[in-house]
């Protein structure tokens, strides 16, 4: 680990990196990682990122978010076990952001299961819950969770 980051738009040949990081990031258990074909589609989309991190060589995490109209959501973000606790997390959300208003987008959203411990790091970038799903997510282990939603408006300014 080199310690610095850098932020890229990825392209398709990245896709076995950002697989093996959302193969990291993702607890089986919860059924929440993408499959290789369905992260391709996004590629395809002009209104849809991928964007890496990279620690030195190393694909170390990811966000993917798509546009639509003057919303943004962000549907993926990862960083590898082994690079979290170092803000990259952070990065990624403040890059999607930037990227989200620069086509256009004034909110954000997110969706995630409620347990999940990335509610601090949504909540420290200033998003609050805007509504829930009752039993929306059935995991691998057979667990029924809540889905929460999440917004930001760019009319909002960000926690410092």
């Amino acid at each position: 680990m080199t310690g610095e980051v850098r932020l890229a738009t990825a392209r398709v040949g990245d896709l076995a990196a950002v697989m093996r990081v959302m193969d990291a990031a993702f607890a089986p258990a919860y059924g929440e990682a993408w499959s290789g074909a369905q992260l391709l589609t996004l590629f395809a989309l002009p209104s849809a990122r991928v964007c890496l991190a990279w620690d030195g060589d190393q694909i170390c995490g990811f966000s993917a978010a798509r546009i639509a109209g003057p919303e943004s959501e962000l549907l993926l973000l990862a960083v590898d076990p082994l690079f979290r606790r170092r803000g990259i997390a952070a990065l990624l959300m403040d890059d999607w952001q930037t990227w989200a208003t620069g086509q256009g987008a004034e909110d954000y959203f997110l969706e995630m299961r409620s347990d999940n411990d990335a509610v601090h790091l949504y909540e420290a970038s200033g998003f609050v819950e805007c509504g829930r799903r009752p039993a929306y997510y059935r995991g691998n282990d057979g667990v029924v969770r809540d889905a929460i939603t999440m917004r930001r408006s760019a009319r909002e300014r960000k926690p410092d």
